[in-house]
């Protein structure tokens, strides 16, 4: 790592100021289909689609974990989550020695910011040691009078940048994650009328009743808050004048904090929205990229834009192929993981275009979802539901127990992920197929199921929590640590 700091830092000096700027606007609890360009009719998010229309919307894109910190900080490192330590888990933080996209950017000159969602802790550098390269030059959480969706002070630094240096941008929008503000600070003059909820999609998996409506356009009226700061941004960047030279990434977390979303490994939890505008650098602006992506891919596309080399830490590839041919092909398998999100959990995925495979290492217990989406009035309708014996086939998934071990699902026939086809003889090679896939992936990158693995930290009926000290007596041994798997670089297959 010292070499390649030492050469990024000496072409820091020569840097022309016309290199791609980046800005990274990364979403709070949001699934792919919350985006008016996926095909939700009753979504409102025209600054999103528009970029989709002016640039590139991936279909296929799929998260390293539905988790909130687990998932961002495998983005901001490019690697899977049980590779960066602990991290692997909520709340937990990345191994000491593992470098940030960010951090080479800064590096290589470019003038680097946080504002929002931070959400990234990382262990101290241990005395002695030499720590990775600083992530970046202002951190702020977003805040301002009136608006607590992180998002408040995104132009201001835009306007207040460096002018002689290009930019990169970590903006992180805390919407739309539970508790909803956004009815509360509604600016209908800015945002428009707040959602119907006789207007939303009720997914299948949801009772469709009043108070699952309201939730759902609480949640839509989040989305489209940040929708309406994304706005800002490109109009910021257009009055620059560096619209054309900025690569724009829109993207978020995980899904939606609704049962059978958020922390799942199905499509409802782990595909995610995937928008890029990049005038100057996106060929064939509007056609959709339907090839095979992975949040993981990220950090090798920010450093392969500006020009600076990607290093051995990182796991994933550049969508720069993408960029450039809207048909190209840049992976052949996606993989994915859960782990300790306040229940416990080790879970693991694998989809290869048309197929998901997932393997539950922890499989007697539901998967309700996390803790604020048990305390939803969106589960309360389903936990009402249940008691009456009223649960349709989907609903019903929310709370069974113990899951299968296996998951096979042909996605393009099943999109919600209901008919499990992993003992149908008709798919048996394919079940084969990804299962081996899976053992490899699992090997060459250190993943383990650990002997003394983090408990329950919430009830899974009522979400409260059951300790009074967060994130001291639950949390234990997380996946690959007993392998070292922070150490290890291999990817797995590709």
């Amino acid at each position: 790592m010292a070499c390649l700091l030492a050469f990024a830092a000496l072409r820091a000096a020569s840097l022309a100021a016309d290199r791609p700027n980046v800005v990274f606007i990364i979403g709070d609890d949001i699934s792919w289909d919350d985006i008016g360009c996926y095909g939700n009719p009753a979504a409102r998010t025209p600054h999103i689609d528009q970029l989709a229309r002016n640039g590139a919307r991936f279909t296929q894109a799929y998260l390293t974990a539905s988790s909130c910190s687990p998932s961002r900080c495998s983005i901001a490192t490019g690697r899977y989550p049980h590779n960066n330590g602990a991290a692997s888990e909520l709340h937990r933080p990345i191994a000491w020695h593992l470098p940030r996209f960010s951090g080479f950017l800064r590096t290589a000159g470019y003038h680097t910011a946080l504002s929002g969602k931070d959400h990234m802790p990382q262990d101290k550098t241990p005395a002695g040691e030499t720590p990775p390269p600083v992530r970046f030059d202002v951190i702020d959480d977003g805040q301002v009078p009136g608006n607590h969706g992180g998002h408040g002070r995104w132009e201001e630094h835009l306007r207040n940048r460096p002018r002689d240096r290009p930019f990169f941008f970590w903006f992180a929008s805390l919407d739309a994650h539970r508790a909803w503000d956004g009815d509360n600070e509604w600016d209908a003059a800015a945002y428009g009328p707040k959602h119907d909820p006789a207007a939303v999609r009720v997914p299948p998996f949801l009772v469709d009743d009043a108070a699952t409506r309201r939730d759902l356009a609480s949640h839509a009226n989040e989305v489209t808050r940040l929708d309406h700061f994304v706005g800002r941004v490109v109009a910021e960047l257009e009055r620059q004048g560096v619209l054309g030279n900025t690569l724009i990434v829109v993207t978020a977390d995980n899904g939606r904090p609704f049962p059978r979303a958020k922390t799942r490994l199905h499509d409802s939890g782990m595909r995610a929205p995937l928008v890029a505008h990049w005038p100057d650098g996106i060929q064939k602006p509007g056609t959709a990229r339907a090839g095979l992506v992975s949040s993981l891919d990220l950090a090798p596309t920010f450093l392969d834009v500006a020009g600076v080399p990607i290093p051995a830490t990182f796991q994933g590839v550049s969508l720069r192929p993408l960029f450039n041919r809207p048909e190209a092909e840049v992976r052949r398998y996606a993989f994915s993981e859960h782990n300790w999100h306040d229940y416990a959990a080790n879970a693991r995925s694998v989809r290869d275009g048309r197929f998901l495979y997932l393997l539950n290492l922890q499989p007697a217990e539901a998967w309700q979802g996390p803790a604020d989406s048990v305390r939803s009035p969106s589960h309360a309708s389903l936990q009402a539901a249940a008691s009456a014996q009223r649960l349709t086939v989907p609903q019903q998934d929310v709370f069974l127990a113990p899951r299968p071990t296996e998951e096979l699902y042909l996605v393009a026939d099943d999109p919600e992920q209901l008919n499990n086809l992993a003992g149908d003889p008709r798919h048996a090679e394919t079940l084969q197929r990804l299962r081996g896939l899976m053992t490899q992936w699992r090997e060459e990158t250190g993943d383990s199921v650990p002997a003394d693995p983090s408990r329950d930290g919430f009830d899974r009926k009522t979400g409260e929590r059951l300790t009074a000290v967060r994130n001291t007596t639950y949390h234990r041994t997380p996946a690959g640590a007993d392998r070292q798997a922070d150490r290890i670089n291999r990817p797995g297959p590709r």
